[in-house]
């Protein structure tokens, strides 16, 4: 095929993804290979992609390509998530633009519309992975309300429940009134909020002039007060003891109690008691039997019970309650006050303390298994830095609240009859059996609203996904189970990452994965969190519309190490084309060539040695990064071992002279390195090395004898001397160009050269490898130095490059003199290191070898320059 003179990833993208679809290359079923298995953190059905996705995606994408060329049975499973708040909320928006209130039609009713909205929007973020060159196993799917794993999900709270880990009861809970729900605490993002904190009169029975003062951010609950309480050892209200305070506004009496968890420090010492609306209240209540009064509706209006601003929005009716306060003289003063407030993970909305009747899972023994995965290292955090907060959530686990007030989920299995008792069973038919074998009635039986949280079921994802619940013995569970890695945000590591490990341990005796690779949050180049509200964001698709999407995958990862944030810039995408362009380009010149039937030169051959051996040690760098998740610097090394050691080292020394042939040797070892590189390239660039692979420069190849199967480069046996050698001659034209870039000297003008003797490298055998890159008249050994030459060291080997041009004595001395400065001002720095006990005791011999070096080289080029500037 004839190639464009830029890569244009439209002609490619959409061909080969098809291709790779239509001969099923991702399709996995069980084999004799070893598997490889990633399952996809399912995104929310209301989701579409966004750079959080992107990322997590490529990096899945990344090590499931490489696995397949490895020749593993690589699966990956693709799928989303019911996500109940959100997707309810996308419902009851949707009705609400066809004029239907939620409240006016049934639940069958409200589900189907559900269903309705997930068939026509679920699949839109799976469409746009394809995009991303996502080579999942489609065919498998999942949905986490699919009707096996909805059963699955309905069998788990069954067994739990038989097992004594779920129970039922009335507890404090966080309420999200915008989703109308109760919230697990992991639900909950606590913020620092501006607020103001009111310091309230409350006058004392009995007393015609004394009050007591409550500081209170939220004024709008003095009505569901229950009591005034005061630090027992306060002198200050040593006398109130017994005595009673009225409620401003609603002119309720209440008592003052007495109680060492009131700080006398803290406010002004009086704290009052409102067990419906705070936790720590309602534990205050309890010890003292205070009455609880809940004055807000499910959406956070007030109700009844408050007296007064019925019906009025929590918010609206603090503001309010405050111009009422303010008129009955009941306000001391106001602060300005910053506090934390828990705002709903899902809606964000301002979480309220409720008392709810709620089902909860027990969770401290539950927990320890999943604690001990991560600490024996059955489980990889990857970075460790989150092992220590992994290891405080799950010694301080709480109980988890799992029912939700939704009708988008799985239904709770629970029945009541009409006296409200009630019973766990999988349907009606075995709830009335379990009522009568209990002996209770089986009249007005009706199932439990609520659903489960969403977490429930996605906890279940790397045993439900391959039917492991429902068939315990497939071939399925038993191959692909445990999974290899998970790549997930540390943000959900407690959410979903901690109750999978729950899961598997209690279904399968087995964690679900061996290691979990924890990304950073993409933020913008100022630092900022990437949202659609602040406009930071960029469209991924526009993204790979622009730049292709091997240039974004490329640009992603670049600058993403694992569990470290991502300062996202979008040139690094142009990084990412520019590098695709720079690929295609040295393809371009090496199918341009005119070949000869002579054979290779020395020089090739010794370039091509050189190039085979980099190749290899660089390879080995790789496994090393992709072995311990450092993709970013895989990529890095790749990135340098194409751009600068494949194109501006190798193909600049072996392309033949301008209108001249190239020696079939050498081409044909040229085109098997540029086969290897991309098998090399193709994990993180799929496309456009698919596209270079079926060129006719390699020849007719078979349907199935694709790149993406192409099997993944090994590191051999290499030879370190030729490398130190070739580092050197590198250097050496390195600093002939430097020298000709600040003399202003063209690169056609050839310029001698010549080195001192005691070098360990036969720099003439060398002769035409440094001349053909930085053009010499001659190379030749010498024993002074030469009158006016520019000096320059390699290493402990000297070389002086004369020049056609009088030299301005005084422009050399203060060049000289720059660098002698540049070089005692490193070699102080090296001192300072090589004289810190600390340092050479603990750093690797290696580096402090390396330190030593340099300092070696320093001490020899500061010497060579004292000497050359002498002679000036």
């Amino acid at each position: 095929m004839s190639l464009t003179k830029t890569y244009n990833p439209n002609d490619t993208e959409d061909k080969w993804y098809s291709y790779w679809l239509e001969k099923k290359f991702f399709r996995s079923i069980p084999d004799e290979r070893e598997p490889y298995t990633i399952v996809m953190p399912p995104p929310n059905v209301t989701g579409v992609l966004h750079m959080g996705h992107m990322l997590n995606n490529t990096i899945q994408d990344v090590l499931i390509r490489r696995a397949r060329m490895q020749g593993k049975n690589a699966c990956w499973v693709p799928g989303t998530d019911h996500a109940s708040i959100a997707t309810e909320a996308k419902v009851v928006h949707m009705l609400k633009e066809r004029g239907i209130d939620k409240k006016s039609i049934s639940r069958e009713e409200f589900l189907e519309y559900a269903w309705e909205w997930k068939e026509k929007y679920g699949g839109i973020i799976l469409d746009q992975l394809k995009k991303l060159g996502a080579s999942c196993d489609w065919d498998r799917t999942r949905f986490t309300m699919d009707p096996d794993l909805s059963e699955s999900v309905i069998d788990t709270f069954i067994h739990l429940y038989k097992e004594g880990y779920i129970y039922r009861g009335v507890r404090m809970v966080n309420w999200d009134p915008m989703g109308q729900t109760a919230l697990s605490d992991e639900e909950v993002i606590r913020k620092e909020v501006d607020q103001r904190l009111f310091y309230l009169r409350y006058p004392i029975v009995g007393s015609e002039n004394e009050y007591l003062i409550i500081a209170t951010t939220r004024p709008e609950t003095i009505m569901a007060d229950a009591a005034i309480c005061v630090n027992p050892n306060d002198p200050r209200y040593q006398h109130l003891k017994g005595k009673r305070v009225i409620i401003p506004l609603v002119n309720r009496e209440i008592p003052i109690i007495e109680d060492e968890y009131v700080e006398m420090d803290f406010g002004t010492g009086c704290l009052k008691v409102t067990p419906a609306h705070d936790l720590n209240d309602f534990e205050l209540g309890q010890k003292h039997n205070l009455e609880i009064i809940d004055i807000l509706n499910d959406d956070g209006s007030l109700n009844e019970k408050a007296q007064i601003l019925i019906g009025q929005d929590r918010f609206a009716a603090r503001k309010n309650i405050i111009a009422l306060l303010e008129n009955d003289g009941k306000i001391e003063k106001i602060e300005n006050y910053k506090s934390q407030v828990g705002f709903s993970e899902r809606t964000d909305a301002v979480i309220e303390p409720k008392l709810s009747m709620q089902w909860f899972c027990k969770m401290d023994e539950l927990a320890k298994p999943a604690l001990d995965y991560v600490m024996n290292g059955e489980v990889n955090l990857i970075p460790d830095k989150f092992t220590n907060s992994y290891k405080h959530w799950m010694e301080n686990v709480k109980d988890w609240c799992i029912s939700r007030q939704l009708w988008w989920g799985q239904r709770i299995p629970a029945w009541f009859n009409k006296d409200n008792e009630w019973v766990v069973a999988k349907t009606e038919a075995d709830a009335v059996a379990e009522f009568e074998k209990e002996g209770k009635s089986i009249e007005g039986i009706v199932q439990e609203e609520d659903v489960l949280d969403t977490w429930f079921s996605s906890g279940l994802w790397p045993i439900s996904v391959f039917d492991g619940l429902k068939d315990p013995e497939g071939a399925d569970i038993n191959y692909y189970y445990p999974t290899n890695d998970l790549i997930t945000a540390p943000e959900i590591l407690f959410f979903w990452v901690a109750r999978m490990m729950i899961f598997g341990h209690e279904f399968k005796n087995q964690a679900p994965f061996k290691n979990v690779y924890l990304t950073g949050i993409v933020r913008d180049k100022l630092g900022r969190k990437m949202s659609k509200s602040l406009g930071n964001s960029p469209d991924p698709l526009e993204l790979m519309k622009l730049y292709g999407t091997d240039g974004v995958r490329v640009g992603m990862l670049l600058s993403s190490p694992a569990g470290n944030d991502l300062m996202f810039d979008v040139s690094y995408c142009e990084q990412g084309r520019n590098f695709a362009n720079k690929i295609w380009n040295a393809f371009r010149l090496v199918k341009s060539w005119e070949l000869n039937d002579e054979k290779a030169s020395a020089a090739d051959l010794k370039v091509a040695k050189w190039f085979e051996s980099k190749f290899n040690s660089v390879l080995i760098e790789i496994e090393g990064h992709f072995d311990n998740y450092r993709l970013s610097d895989a990529l890095m090394a790749t990135y340098k071992l194409v751009w600068d050691d494949f194109c501006a080292w190798y193909l600049e020394w072996v392309k033949p002279p301008y209108q001249q042939a190239i020696s079939k040797e050498t081409f044909e070892i040229t085109r098997s390195f540029f086969e290897r590189i991309l098998t090399l390239i193709h994990p993180f660039m799929p496309f456009i090395s698919e596209e270079l692979w079926h060129d006719e420069l390699f020849g007719e190849r078979s349907e199935l004898d694709c790149c993406i199967v192409a099997t993944f480069p090994r590191s051999q046996p290499f030879d370190q001397g030729i490398l130190k050698e070739f580092k050197q001659l590198q250097s050496i034209v390195t600093e002939i160009r430097n020298i000709r870039n600040a003399k202003q000297i063209s690169p056609k003008e050839p310029l001698p050269l010549f080195y001192k003797e005691g070098s360990k490298i036969d720099y003439a055998d060398c002769e035409f490898l440094i001349s053909k890159l930085a053009n010499l008249s001659e190379l030749n050994l010498t024993k002074e130095n030469p009158s006016g030459a520019i000096s320059f060291l390699i290493g402990r080997d000297e070389f002086f490059v004369t020049i056609n041009q009088n030299v301005d004595p005084e422009a050399e001395r203060e060049r000289i003199q720059k660098e002698i400065a540049y070089l005692t001002g490193f070699l102080k720095s090296v001192n300072a290191k090589l004289s810190n006990e600390r340092f050479v005791q603990n750093a690797k011999p290696d580096v402090v070898l390396n330190e030593q070096n340099k300092k070696a080289d320093a001490e020899a080029k500061l010497a060579s320059l004292m000497e050359s500037i002498e002679g000036l």
